[in-house]
């Protein structure tokens, strides 16, 4: 919001009102004003507390009347006096400042252009008209992350996250809702998806380690032209919504990297209940026991090597080879053979999707 739209109202009212009018911000430094060497002054009698008044309220004699579009208020107008023509004064000031910025936030504000787009919420012809309008960059890489807080407490995540992103000619970030927050960072060409993860790390480090609060953070694919962000940004919500159900114990999940989760995600429950049918004709995937499934998952962990994985799982090679045996005869795969691995691995990131989503087609 420009200090200067502020000033040239104050500066038109000033003649139709006879008394010295002006705005002041949040922190109580005056930053419009009839007056204008009071422009600067901080009214230290004027605090958070007295801010969030929603009536008028009178302070060494001046009337003040709160105003903004947010939850807590932003600005608060004032008028010289304390007397009925002061607070109706006042009031009018502050709808009138309040409509103006709204419409200000509206037409002019990126942030809320950059919600807009990500959220499909503006006509693709109408995206580069209002890019121009905007003076806004449309061509240059960018990438979407998604912040998902999975622990609540009396910070603000979205502030922290914008202190940790200061430019915001580049970096953008949206509040999409009481858990996620978006941020759209404008990032080099050609950047390894590593330094991307690196990124999130910092994010998640930061959160955790300063503020106690745990969030997991969806990486979407970099895009080149604005039009492609609202791309980006469902990405990251399908990398999220992944990682809940096929990597719960990763907090940072990145969209390049999901390999077959994406594909069987993707995939209608009546699909996956007949793909499982097929593949577990001998013998249901429930009559595997808990230690016995605990061996297929350190077996696909060491590439199917047979002495690699009774070692790590402590257990003589002859033993390890009797539980491969004891699974093809339940199930009449073969995990020492490349194909029947694959079938079941597929076969238990299906099953782990199904009991995820039980309603979900």
């Amino acid at each position: 919001m420009s200090n200067r739209l502020f000033q040239g109202i104050i500066h038109q009212m000033k003649d139709a009102i006879d008394r010295t009018i002006g705005v002041i911000d949040e922190t109580s430094v005056v930053i419009a004003c009839s007056e204008l060497g009071k422009i600067g002054e901080v009214n230290e009698n004027v605090n958070s507390e007295t801010l969030s008044s929603t009536v008028p309220f009178v302070v060494n004699g001046d009337t003040y009347k709160s105003f903004g579009n947010s939850a807590k208020a932003e600005y608060a107008v004032f008028v010289s006096g304390n007397d009925d023509y002061a607070q109706r004064y006042v009031q009018l000031l502050a709808i009138s400042l309040s409509n103006i910025k709204q419409y200000y936030d509206e037409k002019y504000d990126r942030s809320n252009f950059i919600k807009s787009v990500i959220l499909d919420n503006i006509l693709p012809g109408d995206i580069y008209l209002k890019a121009r309008e905007l003076h806004f960059n449309s061509e240059v890489t960018r990438v979407c992350l998604l912040i998902k807080i999975t622990s609540k407490t009396d910070v603000s995540s979205y502030d922290i996250i914008q202190n940790l992103f200061p430019d915001k000619s580049k970096d953008f970030v949206i509040n999409i809702n009481e858990t996620e927050i978006a941020l759209v960072k404008e990032i080099k060409p050609n950047i390894d998806s590593k330094d991307l993860e690196k990124l999130a790390s910092s994010i998640v480090d930061t959160l955790s380690s300063e503020f106690y609060t745990h969030c997991v953070v969806g990486i979407g694919t970099t895009v080149t032209g604005i039009k492609d962000l609202a791309k980006s940004f469902k990405e990251a919500q399908v990398a999220l919504e992944v990682g809940k159900v096929f990597d719960t114990e990763r907090t940072i999940i990145s969209y390049d990297n999901l390999g077959i989760a994406r594909l069987v995600y993707q995939l209608p429950t009546t699909l996956c209940e007949m793909f499982l049918r097929e593949v577990f004709k001998k013998g249901s995937i429930e009559s595997l026991d808990q230690e016995t499934l605990f061996t297929i998952q350190k077996f696909f962990e060491n590439n199917l090597n047979v002495s690699e994985t009774s070692r790590k799982l402590f257990v003589h090679r002859n033993t390890l080879v009797y539980r491969l045996e004891k699974i093809k005869k339940l199930t009449g795969l073969d995990l020492r053979e490349f194909e029947d691995a694959i079938v079941f691995k597929v076969a238990l990131m299906v099953k782990k999707y199904l009991t995820a989503n039980p309603t979900k087609y």
